[in-house]
């Protein structure tokens, strides 16, 4: 059992134990955990040569691959902040978050999705006082300038030399500052420490029953919270990472075969995706044994067809929270797999809260979930006001979503607190009808909002992504709705969608989609 749950000693131990197990896999290229503990010590004291150190904020805007491994243990044994930034994120919203995090240092790839990021950091330098260096990750000859570092220049000048001994304890020191995916709302800058994000992604391996034999596809990106944790338990296992820079459904398939991968993470898109795409065969997926889907709600049927091919597990967790709170464990029975998110990991509370009045629940009770425990992050990021308005006077962080836990502890979520659709005074939770419409053959995927109506308040709303090649209409699917719940949970609305707007992170952008039908139902109602 590990004494102290700081990221960088834990790796050095990895290194030392088994210096030629391979951490990643990268194409034809395998990286070893030797190679790689190498590599970061050699950037950490380039980095230190440049002035970073314990509590600077270092950013990293890349795709899944080695450099973001590497920059990740570098900062980590300098007692550095990571700040991971999404490569999709707008120039305002990366200047934001850069800005707002006060980074020192950034580590970028160069050219990605058709953004020239060596253009667009030379336009933001001026933006961003704070800002000191540029670590660039590519191929080009970069022009002179004292602030901008080619990546393996970097590495390169490090080689052989000390790093610095860390004043402070890391208990002290947060591991990184990750913003929130902004789903509903403006995103926020989460601050975790080493043992919230490593003891949290520790205890997740744990339940996998992850060993040093097991290959993990690393699809999720790691700038989110989901794949920060997976890579991170996944290296504290011993284990390996096949690496996708981006997903993509096709070559995640020739993946999971070709490098004989055990663990499959993702979030439900990405499953989705995958068995819809053409070339996918289960039989050919004889090595995954497990895996987690999470990052968004989970309908029963989606972990039944996955469960056909990979034992996957379903878990529950935010940003603010490390992210695991909830999992399903591999002996639970069926109902347990499929009808909840599982119960909290060790050292983690789970309680509902009473909207109305606060009150902590017992078992059985809808409330807004709430958690407390060491995989709490130690508040927003210059934020005392939000952060307190999130916490109770007990410790316990509010969720935001609703639910219900059962005497033995299994947590079955309704939806976000939020999105609670109020039609004609009474409560709805768009989670539950979206499980229902799911069952219908014809709909491949489904997000239920409320749009405003000057009679009822709002009025239901099916935004659905119908099957490939389905002939379906808005009457159907009313009818099917009939069949299967209350009248005053039918839709009044439907709306058919070729794909819904989605977070960098796979979760669908439920106050975009809601504008968007609101502004299209008032104009098709005015005409």
């Amino acid at each position: 059992m590990a004494t102290s749950w700081s990221l960088a000693p834990l790796i050095e131990q990895r290194a030392r134990e088994h210096p030629e197990r391979p951490l990643a896999v990268v194409g034809e290229r395998t990286w070893s955990y030797g190679h790689v503990e190498t590599q970061a010590s050699s950037l950490a004291a380039a980095l230190s040569e440049l002035g970073l150190g314990a509590g600077d904020r270092i950013a990293v805007n890349l795709p899944n691959g080695i450099e973001w491994i590497v920059a990740l243990l570098a900062a980590a044994k300098l007692g550095a902040v990571v700040v991971p930034v999404s490569p999709q994120l707008s120039s305002i919203d990366l200047r934001y978050q850069l800005r707002h995090a006060e980074a020192s240092a950034v580590v970028t790839i160069e050219q990605w999705g058709g953004v020239d990021f060596l253009q667009r950091f030379e336009d933001l330098l001026g933006d961003l006082p704070d800002l000191q260096y540029v670590v660039t990750v590519g191929d080009e000859d970069l022009w002179y300038d004292d602030r901008i570092f080619q990546y393996e220049d970097l590495v390169s000048s490090g080689v052989g030399r000390p790093v610095p001994a860390l004043a402070s304890s890391d208990d002290a020191l947060d591991l990184a500052v990750v913003y929130t995916s902004g789903t509903m709302g403006k995103p926020k800058g989460v601050r975790l420490s080493h043992q919230a994000l490593v003891e949290n992604a520790v205890r997740t391996a744990e339940v996998l029953e992850l060993s040093p034999e097991d290959r993990v596809l690393a699809a999720v990106p790691f700038f989110a919270s989901f794949g920060f944790s997976m890579m991170v338990g996944t290296m504290a296992a011993g284990a390996t990472l096949v690496l996708q820079p981006t997903f993509d459904a096709a070559e995640a398939f020739g993946l999971l075969v070709s490098q004989r991968v055990t663990v499959l993470h993702g979030v439900p898109t990405q499953f989705h995706l995958l068995m819809r795409e053409e070339a996918f065969d289960p039989s050919r997926l004889r090595t995954v044994r497990t895996g987690i889907i999470a990052g968004s709600s989970v309908s029963e049927e989606l972990v039944r067809r996955v469960r056909r091919w990979c034992d996957a597990l379903v878990a529950y967790g935010l940003t603010e929270t490390g992210p695991t709170v909830t999992i399903t464990r591999l002996g639970d029975s069926d109902d347990r797999r499929v009808g909840s998110v599982g119960r909290a990991l060790p050292g983690v509370e789970v309680m509902a809260v009473d909207i109305m009045t606060g009150a902590l629940h017992g078992p059985e009770a809808v409330g807004e979930l709430a958690v407390r425990g060491s995989n709490l992050m130690r508040g927003y990021l210059r934020m005392p006001t939000e952060t307190a308005k999130v916490h109770t006077p007990e410790g316990f962080f509010l969720t935001g979503d609703l639910g219900i836990i059962d005497e033995d502890g299994y947590v079955k979520i309704l939806g976000r607190r939020q999105e609670t659709i109020s039609r004609g005074g009474i409560q709805l939770y768009p989670r539950e009808l979206e499980d229902r419409l799911r069952a219908h053959p014809a709909v491949d995927d489904v997000c239920v909002i409320g749009v405003p109506h000057d009679v009822l308040g709002e009025q239901i709303c099916a935004c659905i992504v119908p099957v490939e090649g389905a002939v379906i209409t808005g009457s159907e699917i009313k009818r099917f709705a009939q069949e299967t719940m209350a009248a005053y949970k039918i839709p009044d609305l439907v709306r058919f969608l070729d794909v819904f707007p989605m977070t960098g992170s796979g979760k669908i952008r439920r106050r975009e989609l809601s504008r968007a039908i609101a502004l299209d139902h008032t104009v098709s109602q005015s005409g």
